[in-house]
């Protein structure tokens, strides 16, 4: 419990430095029960005398919060992170974070090859999913570069520039495409770091194996996501999976393959990929057609442009579907299924917006296997649709 006139406690946000650069410490706050890991050049009284002038009563640290490497008890830290670690994505999520961009206790600098660094905080895995729309920068100093001004819309250095536009970016990601392709940019120590590192939009939580495959990995996270965030994954990956799932890309697809930008609309998170846990099975309910997809089996530079045609009660109904995507989609009778997107390039904009479908074939015992994703700004195919359940394999 906690006396409310103290406030809510805040997480500190850093990446590491070095491993020459830093040093372990023994300290009574974790009751010496492991060495905190900080940088040689600062000390955790120093770090908690910026977080009182910033008005702190209480943070949450996580070398001081999750055990690490080099206590007396390295199995009870083994058993410890398979709860702690997924955790930490919960504890920037309800908790607004004071930042550290250049190391732990350190002030905050810019010169060349900072933001390139593998230990700069834009590019570690973990720090994606502690970023936040009302980050409180620590180190800040008046000459720092978050006061740099801009003039005639430009910052006085290029670096500058990359610095405040990385930083602009990175507080606006959520999940979905961007995220995926922003966590191939970045490194960890661990390589399944990067899956563990994607630590919002869950339902549960998974637990954390430091030894897991990635791909297995991968398949827990999924299983775990809400609803609409599984869709958003449904519908950015133009081709099958190749490992396992069809309908959603597999943890090297999503890291190395082109995505599409295309997310649930946040009016319509009704819509989404369910996981039943007791048949191990992922399932839809959508509005869905069936028709004839031609014009879209050839390889051509840029978006290609074909045809659906579906038989209806007035007759023969003909619409145009564009592949914004190199993936070929073979003439065939497909089932396509329908979701209402954001506009991809404007979130919030009142423009027109293309309708998304997955292309897929129907199987028996009312499954369906993904081909590929199409859109279409022709709002009539959609009044003709009917509402069905599909086990997505």
């Amino acid at each position: 419990m906690m006396d409310a006139h103290l406030g809510w406690p805040r997480a500190i946000s850093h990446a590491w430095v070095d491993e020459k650069d830093r040093t372990a410490v023994w300290t009574p706050i974790n009751g010496y029960e492991w060495p905190v890991p900080i940088p040689k050049d600062t000390d955790l009284n120093l770090i908690r005398i910026e977080m009182l002038n910033l008005g702190l009563e209480y943070a949450w640290l996580d070398v001081l919060c999750l055990r690490q490497v080099g206590g007396g008890r390295e199995d009870l830290r083994t058993e410890e992170w398979k709860l702690d670690v997924p955790t930490i994505g919960r504890v920037y999520g309800d908790l607004s974070a004071v930042c550290y961009l250049t190391g732990l206790g350190r002030p905050l600098t810019l010169k060349e090859g900072d933001l390139e660094s593998d230990r700069s905080w834009f590019r570690r895995a973990w720090t994606l999913q502690e970023a936040a729309f009302d980050m409180t920068f620590a180190g800040d100093t008046p000459d720092g570069p978050l006061h740099a001004e801009r003039k005639n819309g430009k910052y006085e250095t290029e670096l500058l520039t990359r610095f405040h536009k990385q930083l602009r970016c990175t507080c606006h990601l959520f999940f979905g495409p961007k995220a995926l392709e922003e966590m191939r940019n970045r490194v960890s120590t661990n390589p399944v770091d990067k899956i563990a590192g994607l630590g919002m939009g869950f339902r549960w939580i998974p637990a954390y194996y430091e030894s897991a495959s990635l791909e297995d990995a991968w398949t827990a996270r999924v299983n775990s996501m809400r609803e609409f965030v599984r869709a958003d994954l449904f519908l950015s990956c133009p081709a099958p999976g190749d490992k396992g799932s069809k309908w959603r890309p597999s943890w090297d697809q999503a890291m190395t393959k082109p995505l599409l930008p295309y997310s649930i609309d946040t009016e319509c998170l009704w819509q989404g990929i369910g996981w039943d846990d007791t048949r191990n099975e992922d399932w839809c309910d959508a509005r869905c057609i069936e028709g004839l997809v031609r014009g879209l089996a050839v390889m051509q530079g840029g978006d290609r442009h074909g045809e659906f045609i579906v038989e209806c009660n007035d007759g023969i109904e003909q619409f145009k579907i564009t592949a914004a995507h190199p993936y070929l989609i073979p003439e065939d009778i497909y089932t396509v299924i329908h979701f209402i997107c954001e506009n991809p390039n404007h979130p919030n904009s009142a423009d027109v917006v293309p309708q998304v479908c997955v292309v897929g074939r129907s199987l028996p015992g009312g499954r369906i296997e993904k081909v590929s994703v199409v859109e279409t700004f022709d709002e009539e195919l959609f009044q003709i649709t009917e509402e069905r359940r599909f086990i997505l394999i």
